[in-house]
């Protein structure tokens, strides 16, 4: 059933039409549970998005004592899977007994592009790009005085050929520094802008030829907008697992690395053990984890093959864990001040600038990464994930609570899963 003008209908409408369309007569009763009782605030949430008819909730909990250049922090995250917060909280609180996480080198510079076609004599545009760029910052000087002030702004505009798109395509790349913003709105707003003025600059430039602008985008590809960070002790402090001795449990974090790095299969599991930390910080502060992902991704491939954005650095007596991330991230704009609970995440970290909070993000990343790893070359990952599961089971199974305390007892030192967990209910009853 196609419906048209659905976005023209109030809250209540599309409520109504949507029961109707489902045949659900409770579909309202059940909605309005996980609204918010306050109206004003219910409707900011609204305004977030298009076509919103309630609310849906992620658990927002902390991951303490997570030690970045010396300075502690505990870290609001959201995110519905309870083992990534149990293993971030543990690696971090290991780690925050010797050295912490430490930062290696930070860039914050962003990108965007001006995708046009000139049908004029490229040798001379290329030629006079220089003063054509120079022209380009003196007609946004306008959009790009504020971010000056505060520090920032562009630092660089290139004339680019890409290989395989006709001749008369061109790509103007943009480069710029957005300080505490994320920068996509300030990027996009000089790209447009540059748009606008660029045909007229090239004509007086570079002589006969049209141009023809075709779209102007910032790039959520942000290998300048990095950080590099370590954790790191001698071998004979490595005392995380009571089943291994801290020189084998060195050796064998090696190679889980070494995997990671060299066959992709790896690769991708050992990246998305670092997102569940990445975006659970991301989440918390308002900020965007698809752009965070696309650029992490787009980053462990820049070389030809997808590897993992970790390694173990060789050495005798020293364990060292390094990561490297690309990182755009933003403590101004968008929702990190919309979103009271993102207002009150910034708050608790101590209101960061967007370098501290791309570094805290990457140390609960690298934390995660850490204990998924450890936990694979010890006990294996079912052990302690199906045991953060176990309550889930037996949600899922609508398991008397009654019974919960004895099902958590008789599975503390077994293997969880689905069908031993209604096996072992089935004796209670």
């Amino acid at each position: 059933m196609i419906k048209k003008g659905f976005s023209k209908l109030s809250r209540d409408e599309k409520i109504s039409w949507l029961s109707e369309y489902t045949k659900d007569k409770n579909l309202e009763d059940f909605l309005s549970t996980f609204t918010i009782p306050e109206p004003d605030l219910q409707k900011k949430f609204e305004s977030f998005s298009e076509n919103t008819l309630s609310n849906y909730h992620l658990p927002w909990g902390i991951v303490p004592n997570v030690l970045v250049d010396g300075h502690l922090f505990h870290v609001p995250v959201v995110i519905e899977e309870s083992s990534v917060v149990a293993a971030a909280s543990k690696a971090a609180s290991f780690w925050a007994q010797r050295g912490g996480f430490k930062t290696l080198f930070i860039s914050t510079l962003k990108k965007g592009q001006l995708h046009f076609l000139f049908n004029g004599n490229g040798e001379k545009l290329k030629t006079q790009w220089p003063e054509i760029a120079s022209e380009l910052r003196k007609g946004t000087s306008h959009i790009s005085q504020n971010m000056e002030k505060r520090g920032g702004g562009i630092t660089k505009i290139e004339l680019k050929k890409i290989e395989g798109l006709p001749a008369e395509y061109f790509q103007l790349d943009l480069e710029a520094e957005t300080i505490d913003s994320m920068g996509a709105n300030f990027i996009n707003s000089l790209l447009e802008e540059m748009g606008r003025i660029l045909p007229d600059i090239i004509k007086a430039r570079a002589g006969s030829g049209e141009t023809d602008i075709i779209m102007a985008i910032l790039s959520n590809h942000t290998p300048d907008s990095i950080v590099k960070m370590k954790i790191e002790t001698p071998v004979s402090q490595l005392t995380w697992s009571k089943y291994m001795q801290p020189e084998r449990f060195a050796r064998r974090m090696q190679w889980a690395a070494d995997i990671a790095w060299h066959d992709t299969g790896r690769a991708v599991t050992h990246n998305k053990g670092i997102y569940n930390g990445v975006d659970a910080v991301v989440l918390s502060t308002g900020n965007d984890f698809r752009a965070v992902e696309a650029a992490g991704h787009a980053y462990a491939a820049r070389d030809g093959q997808y590897r993992a954005l970790s390694r173990v650095k060789p050495g005798k007596d020293i364990f060292s864990l390094q990561i490297e991330i690309p990182l755009a991230l933003g403590t101004v704009g968008g929702l990190t001040k919309l979103h009271p609970l993102a207002e009150k995440t910034l708050k608790i970290l101590g209101e960061p600038d967007a370098r501290t909070l791309m570094k805290i993000a990457a140390a609960v990343g690298l934390a995660n990464n850490f204990a998924a790893m450890a936990s694979l070359v010890t006990t294996g990952i079912q052990q302690g994930h199906m045991k953060m599961h176990l309550q889930n089971i037996l949600n899922s199974l609508n398991i008397n609570p009654e019974y919960h305390s004895r099902v958590e007892e008789y599975f503390r030192d077994k293997t969880v899963s689905v069908s031993a967990v209604r096996q072992f209910v089935s004796t209670l009853q």
